[in-house]
């Protein structure tokens, strides 16, 4: 089939059979309130503010926190394309059906291919971190890596094993970190603006040295920006389950929207109560303070304070962890599923009586589990650092693909859209993903090594190399299906 043949093709009807029964036995048993709890808890107001709070105040001082608007801003673009997108093809995987169809089976391969690798060194980042805070929460102190190591393997497999039981489980255990994050982040926001302020509004202002003026604009903010960035990624974990969820074309493009708006208002929230009562903002900047969010709290609310907000950050990151699995097991799936990947037998069986992808879910529990014991801890960095760009990549591949289909005039949409806003919206996400990706990949001589700074890139070229040779390997004549109009 020509690509313009292909693309006429894309642009006829939705088929109404997606929404009665999902192809290959999936079990439809997700609605909007578990498909909100699985991509709020995916974004995570916790593992958002957590994750990023110490880093931004160092690198742009407390002015720092117009960043989240800003992200906030540009990913709510997003999530409107992806909403058209999701409503016009709401199957297991998200973006790389998205690109797949927008485009062709090579570009959303290669979406995909980006995309799991992000979310599988995310599936390393989360564990990693939840393991240390568990640690502590039990009280354990002077732990060794190795320990941490084999901790965090453990808070993999028990996330791995709730994915593998079944929708029920999974669904009940976000349904809990929901509520814990909405407590925990509500709660600390308003007892440290009303009890605890240490500093006025005009501290927002203030990037206490890092620039001034337009310097500080093009130089720390931006760098905010790139971390904050971090902060808003995996709402579209609810598409990725898609052929799972009851009314997905109408579903979807709403819990998508709900959960980053959601999260974002709250991340701000708690991150404006903690900057107003932070007791000494030259110690996080010295780097004396390594965790401000913990000091603030417990000096404004004492010691005891400590060990719930330890417990708050497990139940945080091993909800953001199951999420992230789903999310990633259904892209690998859905590869499989067209003959797309290695291993597609294993990897593209469903198991259990709620038709679960073990296989899928298994290879990110392997493959994560396996980044966690490298003994270089620079090196680790470096794998870790593609997670963020990862997402970003993968997101700005089924954008690039919606304004290419929109240029030429052959987009058709769902049941739900933008309407006459989708043109102008679609093109101002593309302009904010691009943007964001290129801030997030800018080596900046933040960390004195240069394969560090410039780590981004480098991993992004090992591999897309290697993504080619796996693509050569499965896209000999015949052996991946061409994409039709679904």
């Amino acid at each position: 089939m020509t690509p313009s043949a292909q693309t006429a093709a894309l642009a006829g009807p939705p088929d109404p059979a997606l929404d009665t029964e999902a192809a290959g036995g999936l079990k439809q048993q997700y609605n909007l309130r578990s498909a909100f709890a699985l991509a709020f808890s995916d974004v995570s107001p916790i593992v958002g503010m957590y994750g990023v709070f110490a880093l931004g105040v160092i690198t742009a001082g407390p002015a720092f926190w117009w960043a989240f608007p800003v992200v906030l801003v540009g990913q709510l673009l997003v999530c409107g394309v992806f909403g058209e997108l999701v409503s016009r093809w709401p199957l297991q995987g998200s973006v790389y059906q998205w690109a797949r169809h927008l485009i062709g089976p090579r570009y959303g391969w290669f979406t995909n291919w980006a995309y799991m690798w992000g979310l599988t060194l995310a599936l390393s980042a989360l564990s990693f971190a939840g393991s240390g805070f568990l640690l502590g929460a039990l009280g354990v102190t002077g732990f060794s890596r190795t320990e941490q190591a084999l901790t965090a393997l453990g808070v993999l497999l028990f996330g791995s094993a709730a994915n593998m039981i079944g929708g029920r489980v999974l669904k009940a255990l976000l349904y809990v970190s929901l509520t814990a994050e909405l407590i925990a982040t509500l709660g600390i926001g308003t007892v440290l603006l009303l009890a605890h302020r240490s500093h006025s509004f005009s501290i927002l202002f203030s990037g206490e040295g890092t620039a001034h003026g337009s310097a500080w604009l093009t130089g720390p903010f931006l760098g905010a920006v790139a971390i904050a960035g971090w902060s808003f990624v995996g709402f579209e974990s609810a598409g990725s389950i898609a052929e799972e969820v009851k009314e997905s074309r109408r579903v979807l493009p709403k819990a998508m929207a709900l959960a980053l708006a959601a999260v974002g208002i709250l991340v701000m929230y708690a991150s404006l109560g903690i900057l107003l009562a932070m007791p000494d903002i030259g110690d996080v900047l010295s780097g004396k303070d390594a965790d401000p969010v913990t000091t603030t709290l417990e000096a404004g609310l004492g010691s005891a304070t400590g060990k719930a907000l330890l417990i708050a950050l497990v139940i945080g990151f091993a909800a953001s962890l199951m999420a992230v699995q789903a999310a990633v097991s259904r892209a690998i799936w859905a590869g499989a599923r067209d003959r797309a990947l290695p291993g597609a037998r294993f990897l593209g069986t469903l198991s259990g009586k709620e038709r679960v992808p073990r296989g899928a879910i298994a290879l990110t529990a392997v493959v994560a589990g396996s980044l966690l014991f490298i003994s270089a801890e620079k090196i680790y960095a470096l794998l870790l650092s593609f997670a963020n760009a990862g997402f970003y990549l993968s997101y700005a591949l089924p954008v690039l693909g919606a304004v290419y289909v929109r240029l030429r005039g052959t987009w058709e949409p769902g049941e739900w859209s933008l309407g006459r806003w989708g043109k102008p919206v679609t093109y101002a996400a593309a302009v904010w993903i691009v943007f964001e990706s290129v801030n997030i990949a800018w080596p900046r001589a933040v960390n004195g090594v240069w394969y560090l700074d410039w780590g981004l890139l480098i991993m992004t070229g090992v591999l897309g190399v290697i993504g080619a040779l796996v693509y050569w390997s499965v896209s000999r004549p015949g052996h991946m299906p061409s994409v039709t109009s679904k």
